[in-house]
């Protein structure tokens, strides 16, 4: 088991989000006519081993993962990673599943397919057929000191690829434009969902949580703040905002964004457009501005030299390659508490 932190000295820890575009064993279809060769594969792995060491993250959450032993391999790539834990969530049928890995102990790990009660959308009247997350929600319970418990999130919500319908005409503008929607309508439904699971982790607890993945949307877009909530109102009093702020999730980029250190975010490049789908976000308790936190994010990086616009260049990223960027987030937490954050009281 891998110690939680321990010694004054490391009372900084790193989290990132990593999406891997594809990981699978080689020469095994991931998609229907998609494989990697041996020689593909072993690029793709030595690449991820060298992301890995430079973002140096303690909680890492991987998105597009088709098999465990793979990221495994992925993992021994790494000189800072190879002893890491991983726990994984399989994806719904034959596509991708997500994973965490982490030098913490981990006390308890909970898989989400289905949408939890309560939280399907209804349009005048009528309930919306969406019952179950496009990828699963993966929640881990971990221990980041002998006192301090933590539980990290890791999601993947449906991406901004049109659903069209069977037989359509697949340039029919008009059924391209339904298509969008139907994707829109369920990151929607996922993101409210969502929304649902968290609550039961944020509300009335001082309890730390970390969400982090590809929210397929950038950071002011709806379905992104459906997931980290809405901040009050800033005439509010204090008694009105408290609530509020109880289950908010903050940004990590608008947290960079205020500490001066430049804006340079984006996780993807997509027909010109420089796009911040890939987020961390983090609970009250390590929000430097709450008098009551345990911790604070202090720096957060983005690893994205390996994008570049396509429409400028006569050429592709390499297939070993992934088409994200990677967000880490550096969290310093504050002297030992008095009081021991209790693992919340899940319902039945």
């Amino acid at each position: 088991m891998v110690d939680s932190l321990s010694a004054p000295e490391r009372r900084l820890f790193r989290v990132g989000t990593f999406n891997l575009c594809n990981l699978a064993l080689p020469e095994r279809d991931f998609y229907p006519g998609e494989a990697y060769s041996r020689d593909d594969y072993l690029k793709k792995l030595t690449w991820i081993g060298r992301q890995l060491d430079r973002m140096k993250v303690d909680i890492v959450g991987f998105q597009e993962v088709f098999h465990q032993g793979a990221l495994k391999e992925a993992l021994h790539r790494s000189e800072y990673h190879r002893q890491h834990t991983i726990v994984m969530a399989e994806g719904a049928g034959r596509g991708p599943g997500l994973a965490l890995a982490t030098r913490f102990p981990v006390l308890d790990q909970r898989v989400y397919e289905d949408f939890p009660p309560g939280s399907a959308l209804e349009l005048d009247g009528a309930e919306l057929p969406i019952r179950q997350f496009s990828h699963p929600v993966l929640a881990v319970d971990l221990a980041l000191t002998d006192t301090i418990q933590c539980t990290a999130f890791v999601i993947h919500l449906k991406s901004k690829r049109p659903t069209l319908a069977d037989g359509v005409d697949r340039g029919d503008p008009v059924e391209v434009a339904k298509g969008y929607a139907r994707s829109l309508i369920r990151r929607a439904a996922e993101a409210t969902a969502l929304r649902c699971i968290l609550m039961e982790v944020l509300q009335d607890r001082r309890y730390p949580v970390i969400v982090m993945g590809d929210v397929n949307d950038n950071h002011t877009a709806v379905t992104t703040q459906i997931v980290a909530g809405q901040p009050p109102w800033e005439c509010w009093p204090y008694r009105k905002k408290a609530p509020v702020w109880d289950v908010l999730l903050y940004q990590v980029k608008d947290i960079q964004a205020r500490l001066g250190y430049g804006d340079h975010y984006y996780t993807h490049i997509h027909n010109g457009h420089y796009d911040s789908l890939d987020h961390i976000m983090v609970s009250e308790e390590f929000a430097a501005q709450n008098r009551d936190r345990i911790g604070r994010v202090t720096y957060v990086s983005v690893y994205n030299d390996h994008l570049f616009d396509q429409t400028l260049l006569d050429e592709t990223i390499e297939p070993w390659k992934s088409d994200h960027g990677q967000v880490v987030a550096t969290i310093e937490l504050d002297p030992p508490p008095s009081t021991l954050p209790t693992l919340p009281m899940r319902r039945g």
